[in-house]
């Protein structure tokens, strides 16, 4: 058994490397692509700045859209990222391992591009430095200014803080085999990591207070997001469940981008050796567990509204059900709830495959969720005018792809730079336990099948 799971480090290490040694054209075509979407949005952006937002479709009745929209699915990306990380490290979740790297990296890229649609949507850029210096402390904006920037922080820390043995592993196996520049940055990052018992110690500490800090820091930014709704006078949004629905919506979101993140990386780097049908279960259980929290929460607001039918409610609920918005609505409620919770279920479907078709529609449907509780709330009128109608430009959905280029980018970035699994956790399991102790079995059965030797 030991010389097996000796045998499974060994390629565990092999594949952990490979993409850090090797860059084949396949990767340099999609970096290229996505520096050309990055170009083309900062050409409209500035073109935006000089303009103003009159070339979006936001007027002074409707003055928020597809940026507000994008901002808060992709703080709710975050979520999960921190959440998942954390909860399973301070848990001592021996499946863990393999996916908290991919998480711990969604987290801070999500998080990035959740600030560039901030200062998407203000507009000039130097509004939001004066934000910064002339907000008032009372609004839910500067709280969420200063949510998001400790919320990034922290998150930079604790994915560095799990970095630093990777770091010096990888430093120490590939020397000079790689360009002069990725060993500078390995071994200036890598603080002269050895392995030592009072290394690890250290190590012990940062890694559990971080875990024990991001946690609540997590649930605090995505319910601040939500009072920036929630405290308006807008009827839609006068709901104090909003903390926790927006906190649920994250985690439920950014489960999903954590799957898909993780297929594609089983693929491209080949650990599917490591990457098990096990952890893409696990994660699928932990979505149709917050799918039907999602369908409660929506219940439970819609009922309510629907009971007291106060204000203007009735209309919002007719513009949702049967009106201008109800397709976003049935797309999101049967196709971003429904179907992936039956997709869970159904045991010929809860596979990788699967459950990369449930994340995707998840996302989906997340994103139409959050464009409904923006632009649905800003539907209503305030005043005796009509209903005002709201359609993205050519401005703004070029923004949402250079957004989500940037997205990609950075985490295409980091694999290349650091193992985009926690290989020094794998490493140090004992024998016999995790997955490791499961690869040379799992690879055996696969033989046995006829799958890859």
């Amino acid at each position: 058994m030991e010389a097996a799971v000796g045998d499974a480090r060994q390629r565990l290490e092999e594949r952990s490397l490979a993409p850090l040694r090797r860059t084949g054209p396949l990767y340099y075509g999609l970096i290229l692509a996505l520096l050309l979407v990055i170009a083309w949005g900062a050409y409209v952006y500035f073109y935006q700045a000089q303009e103003g937002l009159i070339v979006t479709g936001m007027r002074d009745r409707l003055s928020w859209g597809l940026y507000i929209s994008l901002f808060v699915f992709f703080i709710g990306a975050s979520m999960a990222g921190t959440f998942v990380s954390a909860i399973l490290r301070i848990t001592q979740a021996g499946w863990r391992k393999p996916v908290t790297r991919s998480a711990e990296m969604v987290t801070v890229a999500a998080l990035v591009v959740a600030a560039l649609f901030v200062t998407f949507d203000i507009g000039r850029p130097d509004r939001l430095l004066f934000l910064i210096i002339y907000g008032r402390w009372e609004s839910p904006l500067i709280w969420d200014i200063y949510g998001l920037s400790t919320y990034l922080v922290g998150s930079l820390i604790y994915l560095y803080a799990a970095l630093i043995p990777d770091l010096a592993f990888v430093r120490d196996r590939l020397g000079d085999s790689v360009p002069a520049l990725k060993r500078w940055f390995w071994d200036a990052f890598s603080l002269g990591w050895t392995g030592t018992p009072s290394q690890h110690r250290y190590l012990s500490i940062i890694l559990v207070t971080m875990m024990i800090l991001m946690v609540p820091v997590a649930v605090m930014m995505h319910t601040v997001t939500s009072w920036i709704f929630a405290m308006t006078l807008r009827e839609p949004w006068d709901s104090p469940l909003f903390g926790i629905y927006f906190v649920g919506g994250a985690i439920f979101s950014g489960t999903g981008i954590i799957i898909i993140l993780m297929a594609v990386l089983r693929k491209v780097q080949h650990l599917e050796e490591f990457i098990t049908e096990k952890h893409f279960s696990y994660l699928g259980y932990l979505m149709a567990a917050f799918a039907l929290i999602m369908i409660f929460f929506n219940a439970n607001e819609f009922v309510t509204h629907a009971y007291k039918l106060r204000g203007h409610i009735a209309l919002h609920l007719q513009e949702t059900f049967v009106g201008t918005l109800a397709p976003y609505f049935w797309t999101y409620f049967w196709g971003g709830l429904i179907l992936p919770v039956v997709i869970v279920a159904l045991p010929f479907t809860r596979n990788v495959a699967g459950l990369v078709v449930a994340a995707v529609l998840v996302n989906i449907g997340m994103f139409l969720e959050r464009y409904l509780i923006v632009v649905g709330g800003m539907h209503l009128p305030l005043n005796p005018y009509p209903v005002p109608t709201y359609t993205p430009t050519w401005v703004e959905w070029s923004l949402m792809a250079a957004g989500a280029s940037v997205f990609v980018l950075i985490i295409a970035v980091m694999v290349k730079l650091v193992p985009s699994m926690a290989v020094w956790e794998m490493l140090e399991e004992p024998a016999g336990e995790g997955d490791l102790g499961e690869a040379q079995p799992q690879r055996a059965a696969r033989t046995a099948r006829g799958g890859v030797q």
